[in-house]
């Protein structure tokens, strides 16, 4: 079955949806924005009262700064955004590296049942145990499952499981290699496709290893708080009551702190906590069901033939 694709509900129903949305996560910080604009006005108009000064700010500026601040939030989400679309190519990598690798293994390896599913088993573990490593946890009770009873012990000696998965292919095709006859053409090509796999774990562990510098992270959210926190002496001096400013306030902070939030949930698109992580799971388990129907199709055709 073909991972599907998710249609759009229609735009009323994605509006108000809150599953998926980051609008649960911001909302403590936005009613604390509303907080803090009141505790301000009431500064505001007691300083007003007592000492007769009264805080004159002009309102212009903050359409510039807003700008601004629109276009850094932007360029951070638009780099989160690669990151995630980078993890998901290289993610498409690995399955058809996978794919190519069962195929050419099939299709010019032995004839051996045995060396046949030792070899599709090894292929089929591979995305599993690509997958947790990138969440750093443990070894799935699937990857255990996939692999040979006598390479179960791997999983208490090995620090990067997935390289021991690669090695053990690269046995196997040396076997097949010197004493089954496989090609040397053939054989080069097969291992090409097995080093690509690597490759490809290699760039998802860049991008979990390299964050964003935090630097970045730290100027912008000084930036937003610097605004929401003046903004309300702004809107105090050009409305005739306090009561708007509030709303005012959390209505103009809920765009900037999600946008800021999605940047965060982009960040890392490995991680099962992120609102939008990649589907590991359905791509492992899709990727490992087209590898043991060519197997499948393998047999029937050996017997056929």
């Amino acid at each position: 079955m073909r991972p599907s694709y998710q249609e759009r509900r229609g735009f009323w129903n994605e509006a108000i949806a809150l599953h998926g949305s980051v609008t649960l996560k911001v909302l403590p910080s936005i009613l604390l924005c509303g907080v803090i604009s009141i505790l301000m006005c009431i500064a505001a108009t007691l300083s007003e009262s007592l000492f007769g000064d009264s805080i004159t700010l002009d309102i212009s500026p903050f359409g510039f700064a807003g700008a601004v601040l629109g276009i850094l939030l932007v360029i951070r989400l638009n780099a989160g955004y690669d990151r995630w679309w980078e993890a998901r190519t290289l993610w498409g990598g690995i399955v058809n590296q996978s794919r190519n690798l069962a195929i050419s293994g099939l299709a010019y390896g032995p004839r051996d049942p045995t060396w046949r599913e030792e070899f599709i088993a090894m292929i089929a573990t591979f995305p599993y145990s690509a997958r947790d490593r990138l969440r750093d946890g443990p070894n799935s009770k699937k990857v255990i499952e996939q692999l040979a009873l006598d390479e179960t012990q791997m999983l208490d000696v090995t620090a990067h499981l997935p390289s021991r998965i690669s090695w053990r292919i690269g046995l196997l095709m040396q076997d097949a290699r010197d004493n089954w006859g496989l090609d040397g053409f053939a054989f080069l090509q097969i291992d090409q496709q097995r080093m690509q796999l690597i490759d490809h774990l290699g760039a998802c562990e860049r991008i979990l290893a390299t964050p964003l510098p935090r630097i970045y992270s730290i100027t912008i959210r000084r930036f937003i708080l610097l605004f929401l926190l003046i903004l309300p002496l702004a809107l105090w001096q050009h409305l005739d009551s306090i009561l708007p400013i509030p709303p005012l306030t959390m209505l103009i902070a809920y765009p900037l702190l999600s946008l800021d939030q999605i940047g965060v949930e982009l960040e890392n698109p490995f991680s099962v906590k992120s609102l939008s992580h990649l589907p590991l799971d359905e791509i492992s388990e899709n990727t490992e069901r087209n590898i043991l129907d060519l197997l499948a199709d393998s047999a029937k055709n050996e017997q056929t033939g």
